[in-house]
């Protein structure tokens, strides 16, 4: 399982999650040891798996984190917590500051430090704001929201305990992951779901260039972060390295489905959204000997696939 051993005790935080659920399937080939931290914990049967320990916490409630964390080590930690959230500093943005930074140092207070050989910290693509197309990870950030901002704020305390206390953490920024089991609300799943249907559904004027990439070969890319000694202490993109027009996408899903009627236009662009937003990823093929496999075709077609069995 690219240098994670069988004996190797994990913890996912977010494991219920779209990629925390990938993730598990895929650390279960590897090792028995995996335990899940999420806010639903058993609540959504159809996310357990068998023989994995599943913990309810809020990341942001530390005295209830140290007390479902109390006593347990792992060698590597997955953190996948909390949600995408666009809000507005002054119309709640706090919170999300509270999830995506606070709650990164209450979990690095009450995990075991001692044992640990990886930690992945998982960042985003809106780190960058508008700096200019192909991103790289040299780039100063330019965060255009409290979500944002935060990331940022955890990639660098990553890598400022990694240069002062030789913390093993290393921060993959993901750009557009799709794939089977996604939430309705995202993106594609949307698109797929309007299509399949065959109905009307909103949508911008589709400009923007975006960078996809597909759930497996992330989850590729996550285990050869946590588990190469190169990768520690650095930032690195994760990502198809391959722009594309959403427009385009839209109209993928509309000819591998044939239906939907996008009302174009009909989303105005969000303020602030960097119109060209894709990944230089020299460094994830240098460093981790990583590059996607799954191209947008086949990767669209397997996921249209999974929805379209959940509507039958």
């Amino acid at each position: 399982m690219n240098h994670i051993n069988s004996t190797d005790k994990i913890l996912i935080i977010g494991g219920t999650g779209f990629i925390g659920m990938h993730l598990v399937k895929r650390c279960i080939k590897g090792t028995p040891y995996i335990t899940c931290l999420s806010l639903t914990g058993f609540d959504n049967k159809k996310t357990l798996e068998k023989n994995v320990e599943y913990l309810k916490s809020d990341v942001t409630n530390k005295k209830k984190l140290q007390s479902v964390l109390h006593n347990k080590a792992f060698d590597y930690i997955f953190n996948l917590g909390g949600y995408i959230d666009h809000t507005h500093y002054f119309n709640g943005g706090r919170k999300v500051i509270e999830t995506h930074f606070v709650g990164l140092l209450n979990i690095l207070d009450c995990i075991d430090v001692k044992s640990l050989k990886g930690f992945v910290q998982i960042g985003s693509s809106d780190e960058y704001g508008n700096v200019p197309s192909p991103q790289r990870e040299t780039m100063r950030e330019s965060p255009i929201s409290p979500y944002s901002h935060a990331k940022v704020a955890a990639s660098h305390f990553i890598q400022m305990l990694n240069r002062t206390e030789g913390f093993p953490g290393v921060v993959l920024r993901f750009f557009l992951v799709y794939g089977p089991g996604q939430d309705n609300k995202r993106f594609l799943p949307q698109i797929i779901n309007g299509c399949l249907n065959n109905i009307e559904f909103k949508t911008s004027e589709g400009k923007q260039l975006r960078d996809f990439c597909y759930i497996d070969d992330v989850i590729e890319a996550m285990i050869k972060a946590a588990a190469l000694p190169q990768s520690k202490g650095k930032v690195i993109n994760i990502a198809s390295g391959t722009p594309v027009m959403i427009k385009d996408v839209i109209q993928k899903v509309m000819l591998f489905t044939g239906g939907g009627k996008p009302m174009w236009g009909a989303h105005p662009y969000r303020v602030g959204e960097n119109m060209q937003l894709y990944a230089d990823i020299s460094l994830a093929k240098n460093l981790l000997h990583w590059e996607p496999q799954v191209s947008l075709d086949v990767g669209l077609k397997k996921t249209i696939e999974y929805y379209k069995a959940l509507d039958n």
